[in-house]
This record gives structure tokens, C-alpha cells and sequence, in this order.
């Protein structure tokens, strides 16, 4: 274990603070403007509220449509997060634990998704959701974001699976147990803490998406959160008032989903550290 001086634990801990400040102050930003007036918000941007609109919040959420969005960017979320850890698990133990021709070079070709970015590929992507009936449909965005989520969380649990014993299914099978028992009754329960990560990165990855909403959705009762709160963008001017409202709408469940969750993220990152 790397062990620092007393000035080198000092230094680490700025650092750690200013890398917080970083990330804060624009949160902080889009909160604290999120209850001002256009004219307070131009005239003191840094500053708190004097006196807090909240019929700013209450403005958002009726003109943009706030409701329908979280309603459809959480079926949306919902869905493919249990899609992206149905397939990726599977692959991810089939992967680790089976030996067949051409394994590794699935493998490599499911990684490659990591090295490539998706918006490369949004032509062809684009005309086959269209060849598919699947534009302006909230099934045609689960498909792509389980697509896009996929290869992270194979990595991350292939990296886990390899973890587990293989004593462990060696004696399930000598059991009884088949392919599918073993998965379900053994793998899965080793890997939860990698199953927490996969799952709280996903979601936060398709809540906070606002390329594809915009790519493939022009319905408004389809449009997702992120979407919904791009209503205050106009031609010659911008809402800036309401748009941080309900930008400040948007990213809350985000931050409340983390906060519950924090301690298995954190039990999961450090065991995979670990490893």
C-alpha cells in the first residue's frame, strides 16, 4: 500500500477538494439560477437568490411537460437497465467460464464498442431503426442504449465472473445443476456489488441522454426528461430561467438514486479494486 507523509496527505486532500469544487459549481450554478428572475440572472449569475421564484419550477414543469418526461425517461431507464444486465451477464459468463471456438474473438469484437464512439455510427444506425418502424419510439431508444451500455458491462463483469471459483460450479454441476441454475443460483449472487455498478451507470448513462432523444424522438408525449427540458431553447432567445429549472428537475434523480445507493457503488469499486 502506497503510504504518504504527513504534506503529502495534506496536498492530496486539496486536490480532492478542488476536484470537488469543480464538479459542484455547476450544479450549484444551475440550482441557485434556477431561482431567479432573467434579469437577476444576467445581472448577478454568481450570486444566491434575494428572493426565490419558485414558480420558476412550477413554470417548467407545466410548459415543458416535465411529468410525461420523467414518466417515459424512467420506463425508458428501467427497462433497458434490466435488458443491459440480463444480456451482459450472460455473455460475461459464458465468456469466462465456457471454452468454445472463436470465444476471444467475440470478446475483442464486443470490446471494440469501447473504442469506438457510438455517434460514429449514427447513419447507419439511424436507417435501421427507420427500416425497423423504430423511430419516434421509446422501444427504438431501449435497443440503443442497451446496445451502447453493453461492452462497459461485460468488461467490468467478465473481470468479476473470472473472480469466481471455478470449484464452485465444478461442484454444482457435479450436483445437477445445469448452465442456467449455475448462473442464476451462484454467479449471480457473487457479483452483486459489479451488478450495482453496471446498474447505477447505466441508468445515470440513459436519465442523462439527450443525443438520441433528439435524434429519434419528435413526438412530445415520447419525449424524455432531457428532452422535455430542451423546450426553453428557442430560435432568438432562451428561457434561461425555466431551462434551469428544469434542468435542476432532471438531474435530481440522478443524485437521489446515487446517494441511496452510494455504499454498494463504493463496496463494488473497491472490491473490484481488489481484485
Amino acid at each position: 500500500m502506497l503510504k504518504l507523509g504527513r504534506y503529502g496527505n495534506i496536498m492530496v486532500g486539496v486536490l480532492l477538494c478542488i476536484y470537488c469544487m469543480i464538479n459542484l459549481i455547476p450544479f450549484l450554478m444551475i440550482i441557485m439560477n434556477s431561482f431567479k428572475s432573467m434579469r437577476d440572472i444576467f445581472l448577478k449569475p454568481f450570486s444566491f437568490p434575494i428572493r426565490p421564484l419558485v414558480q420558476n419550477y412550477v413554470d417548467a414543469w407545466n410548459q415543458a411537460g416535465i411529468g410525461t418526461g420523467y414518466l417515459n425517461s424512467a420506463l425508458i431507464a428501467v427497462i433497458s437497465v434490466i435488458g443491459i444486465i440480463i444480456i451482459s451477464s450472460m455473455f460475461a459468463y459464458a465468456i469466462s467460464k465456457y471454452e468454445f471456438p472463436g470465444r476471444q474473438t467475440l470478446y475483442t469484437y464486443c470490446m471494440l464498442g469501447l473504442a469506438l464512439p457510438i455517434r460514429l455510427a449514427v447513419i447507419p444506425i439511424f436507417i435501421l431503426m427507420r427500416n425497423l418502424g423504430l423511430v419516434n419510439s421509446r422501444l427504438g431508444l431501449i435497443i440503443i442504449y442497451i446496445s451502447v451500455n453493453i461492452p462497459f458491462s461485460v468488461f467490468l463483469l467478465r473481470n468479476f465472473i473470472d473472480g469466481v471459483p471455478n470449484e464452485l460450479t465444478e461442484a454444482a454441476q457435479i450436483d445437477g445443476a445445469n448452465a442456467i441454475q449455475m448462473y442464476w443460483k451462484i454467479i449471480l449472487p457473487l457479483i452483486k456489488p459489479a451488478l450495482s455498478i453496471v446498474s447505477i451507470v447505466s441508468f445515470v448513462n440513459v436519465w442523462n441522454d439527450f443525443f438520441f432523444p433528439l435524434l429519434f424522438i419528435n413526438d412530445k408525449s415520447k419525449a424524455t426528461i432531457t428532452l422535455a427540458a430542451s423546450t426553453f431553447f428557442g430560435d432568438y432567445s432562451i428561457q434561461w430561467n425555466l431551462l434551469f429549472a428544469a434542468l435542476s428537475l432532471s438531474i435530481m434523480p440522478s443524485i437521489v438514486l446515487f446517494l441511496i445507493f452510494s455504499k454498494q457503488f463504493i463496496a463494488g469499486m473497491t472490491q473490484g479494486a481488489i481484485k
